[in-house]
């Protein structure tokens, strides 16, 4: 899989509001503000896209951050507003967010595909199409048992908070290439970080019910 569209604008998935600043759920934005801190850049709220909006230079290239502040579930209007403003393919947009499939502290790289129960990807998709590239960043699931919305919408402990910065300090050194359309080089560069599964069971809680506040 290779794509020569090179990525315009980057989506941090999240809720906004200090209540959310430090769950599991807002690893997307955990990712767009340490990418527009690490280029100098800064948000100012921009109404006619429903979010905060960022410009950075990264080797050249000029990137969009966007930041929705519309509530996971209805993420979707704020991108598809400036994908449509910029005149972008759904390709330019790379979308950042949380996994509960994925062990604390990966991070993998995707093309295209379905949401897998996350209602904030899935609104995406409802806007846009799946066909737009994704960084997913592993949040594991809770114990066997417990509430995924709780887990999800709970601040995250230092250690997987500090093991989520390490994925997201790991997709900040790749954006050169994922900002040039190299994605199979930027997969092979992210995936070989070799994170062990922490924390991560398979269990038969919803799979994107974490996806609430969505609201809340």
């Amino acid at each position: 899989m290779t794509t020569s569209v090179p990525i315009q604008l980057v989506v941090g998935l999240g809720n906004p509001g200090a209540d959310y600043v430090l769950t599991r759920h807002n690893a997307g934005f955990w990712f767009v503000d340490a990418l527009a801190r690490a280029h100098g850049g800064s948000y100012r709220h921009e109404r006619k896209f429903s979010g905060e909006v960022c410009r950075i230079k990264l080797d050249g290239h000029e990137l969009r951050l966007l930041k929705p502040d519309t509530y996971m579930n209805r993420s979707g209007q704020a991108v598809q507003a400036m994908a449509a403003y910029l005149k972008l393919p759904s390709q330019a947009i790379l979308v950042a967010h949380d996994d509960l499939d994925l062990p604390v502290g990966s991070v993998r790289l995707k093309q295209g595909g379905g949401h897998g129960g996350h209602n904030g990807l899935g609104d995406v998709i409802q806007h846009l199409g799946e066909d737009f590239p994704r960084l997913r960043f592993g949040i594991g699931r809770p114990p066997s048992g417990a509430d995924v919305i709780d887990y999800v919408l709970q601040r995250a402990s230092e250690q997987d908070q500090s093991s989520i910065m390490e994925a997201v300090g790991a997709a900040i050194t790749a954006m050169p290439l994922i900002a040039a359309g190299s994605l199979e080089k930027a997969m092979q560069q992210l995936h070989s970080r070799g994170v062990e599964p922490r924390r991560y069971r398979k269990d038969s809680a919803g799979h994107g019910s974490g996806n609430q506040a969505d609201g809340k």
